[in-house]
């Protein structure tokens, strides 16, 4: 499984907008082909600053069976007019499962 890592920079004074928004956003992720799981958390230290985390099968799932779909436009228009810069996107690769102690 791949984990996409995407920090969100949210236009100040617009964070409680955003978190609404991303509870419609997240059910039209949850659509796609390969989508697995998704967790935003908030920055502690920088409170306009998220990191979306989302599990997918493969990159290409999310590279291009949902970047380059319909439901991709429709979570960009819901989540899209908050951002104050584009998303920094990565990928990685797990390498076993989450360890819990």
């Amino acid at each position: 499984m791949i984990v996409e890592h995407a920090e969100l920079a949210v236009a100040s004074g617009r964070e409680a907008e955003f978190e609404a928004a991303f509870g419609e956003a997240r059910k039209v992720l949850a659509e796609a082909d390969g989508f697995r799981w998704t967790e935003l958390l908030r920055c502690e230290e920088r409170p306009d600053t998220y990191l979306l985390l989302v599990g997918w099968e493969s990159v290409e799932r999310h590279t291009v069976g949902f970047r380059e779909s319909e439901r991709f436009q429709r979570w960009r228009a819901l989540v899209g007019p908050f951002f104050a810069k584009p998303p920094a996107v990565e990928h990685y690769r797990e390498l076993g499962d989450r360890f819990t102690g």
